[in-house]
């Protein structure tokens, strides 16, 4: 059975006066006046995405630097800390969820080649940044009909040719989805052997990967997704040391726009210099 993941943190921060920068409103309300786009999308990205019929509309971001506290481990047993899944689950959220008030902002239907990224700073040795960052899109024909249930744009890490591919497919990427789960796997042996499996650290790490895992499923479930491509699972220490470990999964899941799931095979071209 599938685990929820951490509690989602509360819309608040635009309330608590942690909305986005006053430059952003007013580099995005410019952009949205001009009809000026920026993008991170490469040419071909672009391109694709234009002939998927979607327009770009401008790069947007969102950023959350939080501090994680590590008393939590000094009597720790092997096992999750729950304290700092909540913590850099919360963060990744907060980092997300600014980045689609920029979309919004710019009256985006969606969000493709979404890169989450993290950084630890000169400030503190538990002090990390979460950066996400994309570009906002609009479909041209009908704008408004690929925003969520929720009525947000959609967020998607897929390059600009996947969203291209899978929408010629007959799908549409639902939401930017994910798990997290750090794991305390114990000091390490004072002995280790010539050569065998260390039964201990193997399945402490395997039940961490599980459970991001199952959290990431919980996530794409909720939003009534079919499934979830591109899933990447990341191992990171963070700056706890090498017996405290993170492990994150992420991807897009997506949902059927049509019965038909054909797309034209790629053909072969052969080019004859003269």
């Amino acid at each position: 059975m599938a685990q929820p993941p951490p509690q989602r943190p509360p819309p608040q921060y635009q309330a608590q006066g942690m909305a986005i920068p006053q430059h952003a409103h007013e580099r995005l309300a410019a952009m949205r006046a001009k009809k000026f786009f920026t993008s991170d999308l490469s040419v071909n990205e672009f391109l694709l995405v234009k002939e998927a019929g979607f327009e770009p509309l401008g790069l947007v971001m969102g950023s959350s630097i939080y501090s994680i506290g590590a008393h939590h481990l000094a009597s720790m047993q092997p096992g999750e800390v729950a304290p700092l899944t909540q913590a850099l689950y919360q963060s990744r959220e907060l980092s997300l969820e600014r980045m689609e008030v920029e979309a919004d902002e710019l009256g985006a239907d969606g969000i493709v080649a979404v890169r989450l990224t993290v950084a630890v700073h000169a400030w503190g040795t538990n002090i990390i940044e979460f950066l996400a960052i994309g570009t906002a899109v609009r479909n041209v024909a009908a704008p408004g009909t690929y925003r969520t249930t929720q009525n947000k744009p959609f967020t998607s890490d897929l390059s600009g040719q996947d969203f291209w591919t899978i929408l010629n497919a007959g799908y549409r990427p639902v939401g930017f989805v994910m798990g997290n789960c750090v794991y305390y796997v114990g000091p390490p042996a004072q002995q280790l052997p010539q050569n065998g499996e260390l039964a201990g650290p193997t399945q402490a790490i395997y039940d961490a990967r599980e459970v991001a895992m199952e959290r990431m499923q919980f996530e794409a479930e909720s939003m009534s997704a079919e499934g979830i491509v591109g899933v990447t699972v990341e191992e990171t220490n963070h700056t706890w040391g090498p017996t405290v470990l993170e492990f994150s999964a992420v991807g897009t899941a997506v949902v059927a726009i049509r019965a038909d799931h054909q797309i034209p095979r790629p053909t072969l071209v052969l080019t004859v210099n003269g």
